[in-house]
């Protein structure tokens, strides 16, 4: 498997704001953590309005 170490991180992270630009990084991280809360209430949600079929003999 990779191990990154400490300079391999800095490295990458440098290249994405090369590429992206700092603000634009900053736009991506809001909306994907966003997405991930949605995902989260979706999971939450989709457990709640399921029966719960343990109680039933049949």
């Amino acid at each position: 498997m990779f191990r990154l170490g400490g300079w391999e991180w800095i490295i990458i992270l440098v290249i994405i704001i090369l590429i992206f630009g700092p603000g634009r990084i900053g736009k991506i991280a809001g909306e994907l953590g966003r997405s991930i809360k949605s995902f989260r209430e979706g999971l939450g949600s989709k457990e709640k309005d399921e029966p719960d079929n343990k109680d039933e003999s049949g």
